[in-house]
């Protein structure tokens, strides 16, 4: 029977972030599971949709013996600490150390900055290599997002992504993975030919429901057959400063012609494709004054993407630029969420409903606190645990911490929004509806996410609006001081030359 060795070991990192991915974090549940260890691991992330239990499923019904190690993921956030990339991988690379099996699957993310290492996929993979040796097949599968570098595809034998944005097909992307793993070991050869694009992408650009992305994925997908021949593109982490930020193809072939003329096929797709982006943004004000004359010409809701304030980028889900937005418009019918401000919530629980207070609410993460003060109505309480219902993260339980639906007591808007104590990126319509809110009742509905919320919140939209209030997640790429990004990269799609 087939052995193999599996392990997750997720983090995002936007290196322009308020606060360090410490051990705690990765140890927190959450959106998702807190870290696993051991035989935790296979129960722990059984039905969801999560790579990792994709590759297991497969794995189970093609009989294989699988040795779990650890499965940890942290919020999207600044640099992973030095002392938590050790303590995880240091795991993964103790249980290798000991042998036994005949192959290793890895469940990454692809964007991963540590402390000291631009590059931490790279890394872990490059420790896996000096304690496995050269030779043993190692198979990973990667988000979307990930910065693709050189070193992951130098030392992992075979790579596989998820292709869908918002990201549905992950538990598929390591049901790919298992059958990668499986013709490597089966004594299948692969050569990989890899290519950076010359331009970065920001993250509300790369919705895969709309072009050009949807027909950059649909030729990558008909690349094949899998899995003797197939090819992958990685969009970019574009807050992620790094040598090898931005999107790139990798493509797999039993050649190393074939591998090449796949990789520069789809280059050029990539490369033909850059006028076609879409990376415009409304401001606040422009955006609600937008929502409320398309609220009058629908019966279903207008939803603003706050998209710059994304937890699941590593914003801070704190900012008050769209609330504040809506208050001075006047907005009515309106509810935003999830906006985190754990003093807040405990102050909601400890009045209780019905009791109105003052608060500075939000806004104290980033350099240059703005929180926004008004008076507020408890509405509606929770603790903040509760499943999701939409496709993307069904069969995963929040854990948001004690969370409040709050009504800005004003004579003239009619908002409320809902406050969490921990982040969380609003993806998914139960952060309204396990307070009592029916978001397709809403006029204007406000998330903090890019575009995840698109799965589930696009079947009630009357239209979607993208803005651009204040954050930590930065969309204006070409504002952003980079330092670290490599010579001739474009900042933005048809921008100048770094």
């Amino acid at each position: 029977m087939t052995r193999i060795l599996i392990a997750g070991f997720q983090h995002e990192t936007n290196t322009f972030g308020a606060t360090k991915a410490t051990l705690a974090d990765f140890e927190m549940a959450d959106s998702w599971p807190g870290l696993l260890r051991g035989d935790e691991v296979l129960p722990g992330t059984r039905g969801a949709n999560l790579p990792l239990a994709g590759f297991v499923q497969e794995a189970a019904t093609a009989g294989a013996d699988l040795i779990p190690v650890v499965w940890a993921s942290a919020e999207p956030s600044a640099h992973v600490t030095d002392a938590a990339f050790e303590t995880i991988g240091g795991m993964i690379l103790s249980a290798a150390a000991k042998g036994g099996f005949d192959g290793l699957y890895l469940d990454l993310h692809g964007a991963m900055v540590t402390e000291i290492h631009q590059d931490g996929e790279g890394e872990l993979l490059r420790r896996l290599r000096d304690v496995v040796g050269p030779d043993l097949p190692i198979s990973i599968s990667l988000d979307l997002h990930a910065n693709l570098t050189p070193a992951m595809v130098d030392h992992a034998s075979a790579i596989t992504m998820f292709r869908t944005y918002p990201h549905l097909d992950m538990a598929a992307t390591g049901g790919r993975a298992f059958h990668t793993l499986s013709y490597l070991l089966g004594g299948g050869a692969l050569c990989a030919a890899y290519r950076q694009s010359p331009y970065l992408i920001p993250l509300h650009a790369q919705y895969t429901g709309a072009e050009p992305f949807r027909g950059l994925y649909g030729a990558v997908a008909a690349v094949g057959p899998a899995p003797g021949q197939w090819a992958e593109l990685a969009a970019g982490f574009p807050a992620a400063d790094i040598h090898d930020a931005g999107p790139a193809m990798l493509a797999y072939a039993a050649t190393q012609a074939e591998a090449d003329s796949i990789a520069d096929n789809l280059l050029a797709k990539l490369v033909a494709a850059e006028p076609k982006m879409d990376v415009s943004l409304l401001e606040p004000g422009e955006a609600v004054a937008r929502a409320a004359t398309l609220a009058r010409e629908t019966d279903r809701p207008v939803v603003i993407a706050d998209v710059q304030d994304n937890p699941g980028a590593g914003g801070a889900s704190d900012t008050t630029g769209m609330l504040r937005a809506l208050v001075q418009a006047g907005a009515q019918g309106a509810v935003l969420g999830m906006l985190n401000d754990p003093e807040a919530a405990a102050q909601a629980h400890a009045m209780g409903q019905g009791a109105e207070f003052d608060a500075a609410l939000g806004d104290k993460a980033g350099p240059n606190p703005d929180p926004f003060h008004a008076r507020f109505r408890v509405e509606a309480l929770s603790d903040g645990r509760f499943p999701f219902t939409g496709e993307m993260y069904a069969g995963i339980a929040a854990d948001t911490g004690p969370a409040a639906l709050l009504r800005v007591v004003d004579d003239h808007a009619d908002v409320r929004v809902v406050i969490s104590s921990k982040r969380c990126q609003n993806l998914d319509q139960a952060i309204f509806t396990h307070l009592g809110i029916d978001p397709a009742e809403a006029r204007i509905v406000v998330v903090k996410s890019t575009v995840h919320f698109r799965a589930d919140y696009e079947p009630i939209a009357g239209a979607v609006l993208n803005a651009r209030a204040p954050g930590l997640f930065p969309c204006r790429l070409e504002e952003i001081d980079y330092r670290h990004l490599r010579p001739g990269l474009r900042r933005v799609p048809m921008g100048p030359e770094r």
